[in-house]
């Protein structure tokens, strides 16, 4: 017996080496790019040894094309990292004798393999020029990071916000290996900031004058931000495809966004009108409630009086929606963002949207409202800001307070403060909803001016900060 346990805490020693050495590498990696050759062998010999192919070792090979060769391996890749994974193994370990334990740490070396591959190949980015292809490769490598996170593909880089959602399905079993789900928050701008460097590394506008080339392109938030930037440099082919991939990003984006702004009707329910008797408005519960008294016990029958409707018919006053959003150089998703929302409440019934770009100058893009594309050409991202260039184009807007929801999306780093501050606390005060917003991204990092954020909060109109999810909330909550 002891014989026994002996073996199975060398076996246990084992899996820990093994898992270190792994890790080990990784690291070495990350922060060297010269190969060091006892590491490399090292870990050669631990995926051979846990039956895992040796193209995880590759930098060079995507996890598009370690999972096209080893179909088994996307079950592994989704979730690999979601809390819920390690509380299984938790679990599991708590319930289970030493020879499982052997088996969880054997598991664990494995997991640590798969996240390793995973890391290396979205953190150790290439150096040089960055082709179209290697672009495409990680952006692909960067959505299996996502998905390992439970996430879709996009989420974390401020894409196409949960354009898939992933369920954790980690199975590599074992909790020892870092839960990096924790660490969302810091990874998804991380995420995008490194794509970033990549698409300023690539020579765009030549990839953009090739067809071939411009198809391996998938529009990101990144790429768009650079489009946009560049756009009236760009002629003829570049062009073309440029724009090209500029709608496929804003259709793709509004397909997610329309499915929360859709989820709810818009109109609360109007009850001074009396609802239409029909069987399909029938309020089957109430109407069993209010005949009780009817009930016989000797028939077992329940007779009914009086049959009760449910109200339908909603109140359908016009509200004004007034979108104002900082084009400037740190608000470039949010612009994106703002612009493909509105576009969708202007396409509800009864909601009248007007739109405001603005930087040193403002320009009033309700006309394009309906098209986010067009919207978008007409843009000119950078430059400073000033607030009351757009204020003066927004206050004469306001012609029913009551009715009137306005939404000011910046960082607020302005250089007329107390004259713009005035003029928002006067909307507040008219009874118009006024909503700060410090971001509109997916990640839901912003940074606000700290001087705005203490006197919204102090008027009763803190900053609304955060996923684009909770502005869709509360612009639903006013115009229901």
């Amino acid at each position: 017996m002891t014989g026994q346990r002996n073996s199975e805490a060398v076996g246990e020693s084992a899996h820990d080496n093994r898992r270190q050495v792994v890790y080990w590498r990784l690291l070495a990696r990350l922060f060297d790019h010269e190969e060091q050759a006892a590491l490399e062998a090292a870990s050669l010999a631990v995926v051979e040894d846990i039956g895992l192919p040796a193209t995880l070792l590759d930098p060079q090979a995507s996890v598009d094309s370690v999972v096209q060769r080893h179909p088994e391996l996307a079950a592994e890749f989704d979730g690999l990292m979601v809390p819920e994974a390690e509380a299984e193994a938790e679990d599991g370990e708590a319930g289970e004798g030493t020879a499982d334990d052997v088996r969880d740490r054997a598991a664990e070396v494995r997991r640590a393999a798969l996240v390793s591959k995973v890391l290396l190949n979205v953190f150790h980015s290439p150096p040089g020029t960055v082709t179209a292809g290697q672009l495409s490769r990680w952006q692909s490598d960067a959505g299996w990071l996502e998905r390992a996170l439970g996430c879709g593909p996009g989420e974390l880089r401020g894409g196409r916000a949960g354009r898939r959602g992933v369920s954790p399905t980690g199975t590599g079993g074992g909790g020892r290996t870092p839960d990096l789900s924790r660490l969302i928050p810091e990874i998804g701008p991380e995420l995008g900031s490194i794509e970033a460097g990549l698409v300023k590394r690539m020579r765009l506008r030549e990839v953009l004058a090739d067809p071939q080339l411009a198809g391996q392109l998938t529009p990101s938030m990144s790429l768009i931000e650079q489009l946009l930037r560049d756009k009236d440099n760009l002629s003829g082919v570049a062009l073309a495809n440029a724009k090209a991939l500029i709608r496929r990003f804003v259709d793709e984006v509004a397909e997610v966004l329309r499915t929360q702004v859709e989820k709810s009707t818009v109109g609360a329910l109007d009850r001074s009108v009396p609802p239409k008797r029909v069987f399909r408005n029938l309020d089957l519960d109430r109407t069993i409630w209010k005949n009780l008294t009817n009930w016989s016990p000797e028939e077992e029958r329940l007779y009914v009086d009086r049959l009760f409707y449910r109200h339908t018919v909603r109140r359908t006053t016009p509200q004004r929606l007034i979108v104002v959003v900082d084009q400037s150089g740190s608000m470039v998703d949010s612009m994106v963002n703002c612009t493909i929302l509105a576009s969708i409440f202007a396409g509800l019934p009864k909601v009248d949207v007007h739109l405001i770009a603005y930087d040193t100058q403002a320009l009033d893009l309700t006309p394009w409202v309906h098209d986010p594309f067009e919207t978008l050409l007409r843009t000119n991202l950078g430059g400073g800001t000033d607030g009351t260039a757009a204020m003066a184009l927004a206050q004469p807007k306001i012609a029913e307070p009551r009715n009137t929801v306005v939404v000011w999306i910046s960082d607020f780093y302005e250089w007329q403060t107390e004259p713009l501050f005035e003029s928002m606390a006067a909307i507040h005060r008219s009874g118009a909803r006024f909503i700060p917003v410090g971001s509109v991204t997916s990640s839901g990092r912003a940074s606000v001016n700290p001087w705005f954020r203490e006197r919204f909060k102090d008027q009763g109109t803190p900053v609304l900060s955060g996923h684009i999810r909770k502005l869709v909330h509360e612009l639903k909550t006013f115009l229901t």
